[in-house]
């Protein structure tokens, strides 16, 4: 059969019932200030490392909301907690603790 050039891609739709929300809900607990956000995107506009190493923090909310947590754990390891992104952001949400909080929640659950 020839080639077409089509190929079958990994359906991209979001499944709650999988997503693992013990950490959004121990992350939320101990920095209440992710509620604030809005996802506008000065934190990742602004940040050093992105330009470096990709790091993506608006990106890290979301799959974190979402409860995919097979990518943070290199994801968090990225940031150089050089605090822009806390300067820039119009909601006040405490970035640099959220970064920590994420990595002693992952610590604690696994």
């Amino acid at each position: 059969m020839p080639d077409f050039g089509y190929t079958l891609t990994k359906d991209r739709q979001l499944d709650y019932d999988r997503g693992d929300f013990r950490y959004v809900r121990m992350v939320g607990s101990m920095e209440p200030s992710l509620d604030l956000c809005i996802s506008c995107g000065s934190c990742s506009a602004t940040c050093s490392a992105a330009g470096f190493t990709g790091f993506n923090i608006r990106k890290l909310h979301t799959v974190i909301r979402r409860g995919e947590m097979e990518s943070v754990k290199a994801e968090l390891r990225k940031c150089m907690f050089c605090g822009k992104c806390q300067l820039v952001c119009p909601r006040g949400v405490n970035l640099r603790n959220l970064i920590l909080v994420m990595n002693r929640a992952i610590e604690l659950l696994g």
